[in-house]
């Protein structure tokens, strides 16, 4: 699934609880950059690669699922980071197993290197890869797949 010519593959970047409060939200964890930065860096490292990133943040599980039907309905390609919903959201797990082009999970700190219960993702089994433990090049990562795949 690649941009034709010069038009831009359109890419959602999705992101769950909390992550709206990066920069003073355990900055040792999650790193100092705040949320609009991570908007702009996302943006600006899509569209290095063609893609034109919109990036979204929803402390709601049921809006996640909703852009998860929007990307699925429009073969939209997705960036997810579920946030604490990856540890437990069989609702949004099932929306992202009818996904109709490429989902990656990111996470910005390792959650296999955190916590137990960090330890296990339901949304993993059915995305097409996970990036982890990179802060925001976890993003960046995710976005270079989706522009090669």
């Amino acid at each position: 699934m690649t941009a034709q010519g010069d038009v831009p593959m359109r890419v959602l970047v999705l992101n769950g609880p909390n992550l709206s409060r990066l920069g003073t939200r355990e900055p040792d964890i999650y790193g100092a950059m705040d949320y609009g930065q991570l908007v702009e860096f996302c943006t600006t490292v899509g569209a290095d690669m063609n893609l034109a990133v919109e990036v979204r943040q929803s402390d709601s599980e049921a809006e996640l699922i909703g852009w998860i039907h929007e990307a699925v309905d429009s073969f939209t390609p997705v960036v997810l980071n579920p946030a604490a919903f990856t540890h437990y959201s069989y609702a949004l797990r099932d929306a992202c197993a009818q996904r109709s082009a490429t989902l990656i999970e990111v996470h910005l700190s390792n959650p296999a290197a955190r916590e137990e219960f960090r330890h296990t993702s339901v949304i993993s089994a059915v995305a097409d890869g996970t990036i982890a433990g990179f802060g925001p090049r976890s993003y960046a990562l995710a976005l270079t797949a989706i522009a090669s795949l």
